[in-house]
């Protein structure tokens, strides 16, 4: 392979499950030139991978977005053209990328009729979870056994900067406490206790998040249920100062958010909290074991199926199936990794 062009637009998460492939393609290619295709957010976690060429994607621009997109891509012809997600946006978007070979998902996974804008798919993998769909793509190509790597570039003030805010050897813990969607996003007052928790047993206790209106209240609304202090860092890091405090701290507790993956991708152990989405589909990939899981009974409630029997990518649907997630086993997961 002399080049490809990857088109994965988002989320945080999946871009950076995507990054393991990149990972795996370079390493088997050295010299191939890679193309990625994605949006502005994630572009800032991605800036620097030697070797790979980022053209960024605004999806607010709308078709001028796509026009930018194309005019950047329009003498090249890629030698292959992996096509990985599956909103019709995406497909339209790939209709101005040429390629010798334009692969997706297989029929069972590509969604709104992603397969009618490729040529060639996946087999189905054996793994469950999206980054064994994302390896599927290496394997398609002849990539054997690919082994995931998460390898990113930082700058040093992001280790910097993350050497601060959890200096020396002291266990820490790092919540992030909300998800693009508020319902995803589990109770400030058992965040709180979850703190008071760790705080309790000399664990530096840290709260993250962006900078949006939502995620700065809930900061604010844990700060105020907890009877110990926090440091609270939500709205003050960019997308690579963010890795690297993840990355060094003790352990993260998140809910089905990106930080999860930001944080599991660097092997730091990662308690997610899941209702709404089946955690062997999009939980952190590799600390499985350490996933609060709500969503098998939620989704049997509301099925009246297990999740075996239902289409991959079925979600929970409801207001407050959070409320379902107790402190006692929050901590039952966490204890075993901080109080070491």
């Amino acid at each position: 392979m002399k080049s490809i062009c990857i088109l994965r637009l988002s989320a945080i998460g999946d871009v950076c499950h995507a990054l393991a492939l990149v990972n795996v393609l370079k390493k088997r290619w050295p010299d191939c030139k890679i193309t990625w295709v994605l949006g502005k957010i994630e572009a800032q976690l991605m800036a620097g991978i030697e070797g790979v060429e980022l053209v960024v994607f605004d999806k607010k621009a709308g078709l001028k977005g796509m026009r930018a997109v194309w005019k950047a891509l329009k003498k090249r012809r890629f030698d292959a053209l992996l096509h990985m997600q599956i909103a019709l946006r995406s497909s339209v978007l790939s209709l101005g990328i040429k390629a010798e070979r334009r692969i997706g998902f297989d029929r069972t996974r590509a969604g709104e009729g992603q397969w009618l804008f490729t040529r060639e798919s996946i087999a189905l993998p054996e793994g469950y979870h999206v980054l064994d769909n994302f390896l599927e793509f290496a394997r398609h190509l002849g990539v054997e056994e690919p082994k995931p790597d998460w390898s990113l570039p930082l700058p040093p003030e992001a280790t910097e900067w993350a050497e601060k805010v959890i200096p020396g050897e002291q266990a820490s813990l790092v919540i992030c406490h909300s998800a693009s969607k508020a319902q995803r996003t589990w109770l400030p007052e058992r965040y709180a206790a979850v703190a008071d928790w760790a705080s309790q047993h000399g664990v530096r206790v840290l709260l993250c998040g962006g900078p949006g209106e939502a995620e700065m209240a809930m900061a604010d609304a844990i700060k105020e249920a907890a009877v110990f202090p926090v440091l609270n860092i939500t709205g003050k890091t960019d997308l690579k100062t963010l890795w690297a405090v993840l990355g060094k701290a003790t352990a993260v507790l998140a809910p089905d958010t990106g930080p999860a993956h930001m944080a599991s991708c660097q092997f730091t152990p990662t308690v997610g909290l899941y209702a709404h989405s089946n955690p062997r589909r999009t939980g952190p990939y590799n600390h499985q074991a350490l996933v609060v899981n709500r969503y098998d009974a939620n989704i049997l409630a509301q099925a009246a199926k297990p999740w075996q029997e239902l289409p991959w990518g079925t979600r929970a649907k409801g207001e407050h199936l959070m409320a379902g997630i107790g402190v006692d086993e929050v901590i039952g997961k966490l204890k075993p990794v901080l109080l070491k």
